[in-house]
């Protein structure tokens, strides 16, 4: 095996699978706030939008995608962040975005070159780490801190790693805290990566989750060495579809459009077609966070009730909840485990560097709000007596 990957942890949500089959063996109900899988049905019009897309004869699609789709991912950008991109030169679709952000670092990092760091924040979503591990490049988690809001503050990092950097991921409205970055923060981190020559990746699929003001786009505030990834698996309820897409910086759109030929990640035409469908409708998107918010408001109510300590979450479907009475997340997750419910602890969105050197965060773990109405109030039941 790739010497590299070979002692890294199990996939987080690979081990959430594992839990639940063993939970289901033992006749226990389960309430999943573990994986990030929203239950509400994906909109109609999008799935009767791919049934009609679905061709007699099936053939190879391209990595450019359809002209409409990239035609109507302009105007939804346009309309919803006011930045108009080229849908030939500035987009690519992409099969969800997990893949677009794993992928990329295999294009633009040389193992040769001595600027080959990647920065990212921790806790995380693990994909910034392993895309990195696997392109060779030098993964350089940062952790990120309560008093800071969650934000990764370059202008705190030494000069001289800033200089070795060759990639930074930001994700804002974020994973897994649910934190929501002000327009100073993209104008302060886009100076800094132009300054350094910094490719900055913005993962921005939790954009269109949020309950108050509308969160920004890195491209809002600046187009050179800049890129954003987007999905419809949160915003659309089209996690099994895998749709997405890649944007901003021409030249180095140019590139990564180029290099995706290699992977064999070209998202099937009928899928083009149902994400055409979403990205033309914000009706459903509406709808969605009404519930959304709902969950949310349930919760809260809940954990004031009990007194937890937790992050406000202005965006995204989860919430950041530090455990209680001083033990580990992991500890008290084994209890909520007993009781059919499943959370993820802070431990899954650690580096693998933090797990080696023991700086692993183990107060807070997260809950993701994508059970039905129904089961989130059945689960709070539950939880109430624990």
């Amino acid at each position: 095996m790739n010497k590299a990957i070979k002692n890294l942890k199990n996939y987080p949500m690979e081990e959430l699978n594992k839990i639940k089959a063993s939970l289901k063996e033992r006749g226990i109900k389960i309430y999943d706030f573990g994986t990030g899988d929203p239950k509400e049905p994906t909109p109609e019009i999008i799935r009767n939008a791919i049934k009609n897309a679905i061709p007699e004869v099936s053939q190879y699609p391209s990595v450019a995608g359809r002209k409409e789709l990239r035609d109507t991912i302009s105007k939804w950008f346009e309309n919803r962040f006011s930045v108009k991109l080229n849908p030939d030169t500035q987009i690519i679709p992409s099969a969800g975005s997990k893949e677009a952000i794993f992928h990329f670092p295999l294009v633009f990092i040389d193992q040769e070159e001595d600027k080959k760091r990647v920065i990212f924040g921790t806790p995380a979503y693990p994909v910034y780490e392993r895309g990195t591990l696997y392109a060779g490049g030098i993964p350089t988690p940062v952790k990120l801190k309560e008093e800071d809001g969650f934000l990764l503050r370059l202008d705190k990092i030494d000069k001289e790693i800033l200089k070795e950097t060759k990639i930074v991921w930001i994700n804002y409205p974020h994973n897994p805290t649910g934190a929501v970055a002000p327009a100073s923060y993209f104008e302060e981190t886009i100076k800094i990566c132009q300054e350094y020559d910094i490719i900055l990746c913005s993962d921005e699929c939790y954009t269109e989750i949020y309950f108050e003001e509308k969160p920004h786009s890195a491209l809002q505030f600046g187009m050179n060495n800049v890129v954003v990834f987007h999905s419809l698996s949160k915003r659309s309820g089209m996690t099994g579809y895998r749709s997405g897409f890649v944007a901003g910086d021409e030249k180095i759109i140019s590139f990564y459009k180029k290099e995706r030929a290699n992977f064999g990640v070209a998202s099937p035409d009928f899928i083009q077609m149902a994400a055409k469908t979403a990205w033309e409708d914000e009706s459903h998107v509406i709808e969605r966070n009404k519930i959304f918010r709902e969950k949310r408001d349930l919760f809260l109510e809940f954990l004031n009730k009990k007194g937890f300590e937790y992050l406000y979450p202005k965006a995204t479907f989860y919430i950041w909840i530090k455990a209680p009475n001083g033990i580990s997340s992991k500890d008290y997750a084994k209890i909520l485990l007993e009781n059919g419910i499943i959370v993820s602890i802070g431990e899954n969105f650690c580096s693998n560097t933090e797990i080696n050197e023991g700086t692993c965060e183990s107060q807070y773990f997260r809950i993701a709000l994508v059970p039905t109405i129904e089961e989130c109030k059945e689960a709070i039941k539950v939880w109430e007596k624990i």
